[in-house]
């Protein structure tokens, strides 16, 4: 995977479990709106291949691209301390 700006799955099973989660939730969003890919990708002004590494939970995107596919559906993100 030495394409792009992907990062190592070396970041830990919590943090990958969480960005998985979190682009679960963006699709979960999008299809709740009845909207697809391309159409989510147009409202945030990204390749319709960004959406979909959102959603798979890739570990590379942009934390401004998940957080703004995730606020275009009304789904806000709290940051937590970890304990």
């Amino acid at each position: 995977m030495t394409q792009g700006k992907r990062i190592s799955t070396d970041i830990g099973e919590d943090a990958l479990h969480s960005i998985r989660a979190l682009g679960a939730a963006a699709k979960a969003a999008r299809l709740a709106a009845g909207e697809g890919q391309a159409a989510a990708a147009a409202r945030l002004g990204v390749h319709v291949q960004t959406i979909g590494r959102i959603e798979a939970g890739e570990p590379g995107v942009s934390v401004g691209h998940l957080v703004g596919l995730l606020a275009l559906y009304g789904v806000g993100v709290q940051p937590q301390q970890a304990s």
